[in-house]
């Protein structure tokens, strides 16, 4: 090749690395203000080579530092020179090498400028990675640590349900044993009688001296109850249960190996009184601070399923009473002494008894200043009652459902041995409601006609007892007492009735106050008058209250007397006087009819307002007051205006 040609080669060479680097310098430009934050942080091998590019030109001029080289001007510049040189024939040899490596620069600042823009791309590409990795790793993490804690979670759950688990198993084992040693405890009670024999009736079982129907009954059995049978008499079992022996039939009795199966499930927890006085009082509330709680007394030796233990006392059915004076312990129930007439006196710590021939009021207050205003109820003749407290001149006294006070006076009172003494005398077998309402049958059977109703509000003289039914003196009317007409019968089955020997208690009373109109006037005044007759005699047939009357003898001789109204003889004639009222328009004065179990009009009483009435009852009761519906009435009549 001429040197012409080379010179020609050398500079299109150089024109297009030129072109080429002028090219690269604006792509530079443009990614230096697209890329400025990675211009800032350019690598540390752009740095050394920006370094190494400036040591060359310090040491091309002198060691002395110049402006940054620009090759696009230097180009120019020989371009330039080169033209020059071809218009110089024979250019020398130096001018050519000096073309060299002038060419040998600009390629070897290609070079570097693309090494340059190759390492700022995997810079950018390792940044992306970094981040992208850098994102992963973060989001793998996040996982991770989410799955740890629900990994954690699930075995906290796991821990809590495996403790829950064996907490239960704990339970269950220990409940299951309990339950083995309750069922060993039981059946141990049961194997501790000899001869078992358990009971088998509604409510109870009447205990006789003797084997027959007639014999005395000297205790109860209440259903379920259990007893040791040491004989046979015919159809009667000699038995021994608590502290009572004597005999029972034995149709009501479960023997053998069927009783022993079934009175695994009657044993339960009981207390045994355990008191060495003769009964222990029953409160309402677990409180001995006070004796207006007691509610009844419990009998040495009987024996009360538990409800519950508290702070020193048992819960029973019927009250509280203090762990102090029982045996808690797993047993049958078994009989209970007949409530004889000395037991009368352990219902009582401080008794008072009333001495008066009819009735003894009550008051609200310890005076008598308001005359009549503030008595609330009336104590019948030898009706009982305990002192809670001793003032000047008065008891305060709680009787049956009434609290208030009475006289001190003893020539209307009756306490200490006086009174033991008198209630001894006065205390008969009772049988005591404690329901609302309780039917009276005809006969002893559920299958006897219902021909009455009577109320917890009384308390009714016992005729005789026979097994579930008892016999009740209602009224001797004015037929003559005793008739057939004239028997009640109440079951005893449903626990319904307490019979024992008891006293006859307070009753509410509230006299009523004198009206200014002469029609409530005449009302008021009536039976006023009647009321003084309360506790006089009961005589078949009399006429004269002041020396003994029947039912109908009794309002006759009243209504004469006060209203001047004239009545037939008879309360059956007397039914059909003056005017038929509701019960919701009873007045005082009016009066009521009751019938007997064939519906025939046999009683009639008048009533005196707050829901109760005076009649002359019966022989044993006399005249005396009650709840107007004792029994239910027939038919109200009114004979007064």
């Amino acid at each position: 090749m001429s040197e012409e040609n080379n010179r020609n080669y050398e500079d299109t060479e150089i024109r297009d690395e030129k072109q080429e680097l002028g090219a690269q310098e604006k792509m530079s430009v443009d990614d230096r203000n697209q890329d400025s934050f990675r211009d800032q942080n350019e690598t540390s091998g752009d740095r050394e080579d920006q370094m190494e590019g400036d040591s060359r030109r310090d040491s091309d001029n002198g060691n002395e530092r110049e402006p940054e080289f620009d090759i696009v001007e230097h180009l120019d510049q020989h371009r330039g020179e080169n033209q020059n040189v071809e218009s110089v024939e024979g250019a020398d040899q130096a001018d050519r090498g000096r073309h060299t490596r002038i060419l040998e620069r600009v390629r070897e600042e290609k070079r570097r400028r693309q090494e340059r823009q190759k390492w700022r791309k995997l810079a950018v590409t390792a940044g992306a990675v970094i981040l992208l990795v850098g994102g992963v790793a973060t989001a793998s993490y996040l996982s991770a640590d989410k799955t740890e804690q629900t990994a954690q979670t699930g075995r906290m759950a796991q821990a809590d349900e495996k403790a829950r688990a064996e907490e239960e198993s704990r339970k269950a084992e220990e409940e299951a044993k309990a339950r083995e040693e309750e069922q060993k405890a039981k059946q141990e009670v049961v194997d501790s009688y000899t001869n078992l024999g358990l009971v088998q009736v509604s409510g109870y079982l009447n205990v006789r001296r003797n084997p027959g129907q007639d014999a005395d009954i000297i205790g109860k059995l209440q259903e379920n109850s259990a007893c040791e049978i040491i004989g046979t008499e015919g159809e009667w079992y000699h038995i021994t249960s608590g502290e009572v022996e004597g005999y029972v039939h034995s149709q009501y009795i479960l023997t053998g190996e069927e009783a022993k199966q079934k009175a695994v499930e009657y044993v339960t927890k009981m207390a045994i009184i355990n008191t060495e006085e003769n009964s222990l009082n029953i409160r309402s509330t677990p409180d001995s601070s006070s004796y207006e709680n007691v509610v009844g007394q419990a009998l040495k030796d009987e024996r009360y399923p538990v409800i519950g233990e508290t702070d020193g006392w048992v819960q029973i059915k019927e009250g509280y009473v203090s762990a102090d004076y029982v045996v808690v312990k797993y047993a049958l129930n078994e009989a209970r002494k007949m409530d004889m007439r000395e037991m009368v006196l352990n219902q009582y710590d401080n008794i008072v008894i009333s001495k008066v021939d009819n009735y003894l009021n009550i008051r609200s207050e310890p005076t008598t200043d308001p005359g009549n205003g503030n008595v609330i109820g009336k104590m019948t003749s030898r009706a009982a009652g305990e002192i809670l407290e001793t003032l000047d001149g008065w008891y305060k006294i709680k009787s049956g459902q009434i609290t208030g006070y009475i006289s001190a006076d003893p020539q209307y009172v009756a306490v200490g041995q006086e009174a033991k003494d008198l209630a001894l005398e006065s205390a008969s077998l009772m049988a005591i409601v404690n329901t609302d309402k309780l039917n009276v049958r005809s006969e002893p059977s559920t299958d006897s006609k219902i021909w009455t109703q009577i109320s917890k509000e009384e308390r009714y003289n016992v005729v005789s007892q026979l097994d579930g039914w008892v016999q009740i003196e209602l009224d001797g009317g004015d037929s003559e007492e005793g008739g057939s007409d004239d028997r009640a019968y109440i079951s005893t089955r449903d626990n319904n009735v307490d019979v024992r020997y008891a006293l006859s208690e307070a009753i509410k009373f509230s006299p009523l106050e004198e009206k200014s109109n002469e029609q409530a006037s005449l009302r008021t005044q009536t039976v006023n008058y009647a009321l003084k007759f309360v506790g006089g005699r009961y005589v078949w047939g009399g006429t004269n209250p002041n020396t003994g009357a029947d039912c109908s003898g009794f309002v006759q001789y009243v209504m004469r007397n006060v209203a001047g109204v004239s009545l037939p003889r008879t309360s059956r004639e007397q039914a059909n006087t003056g005017t038929a009222i509701k019960s919701s328009e009873m007045r005082p004065g009016d009066l009521i009819f009751y019938a007997n179990k064939s519906g025939t009009v046999n009683h009639v009483a008048m009533y005196i307002g707050n829901g109760q009435i005076v009649h002359a009852a019966s022989r044993r009761s006399g005249i005396k007051i009650s709840t107007w519906n004792y029994r239910t009435p027939k038919t109200i009549r009114r004979v007064l205006p």
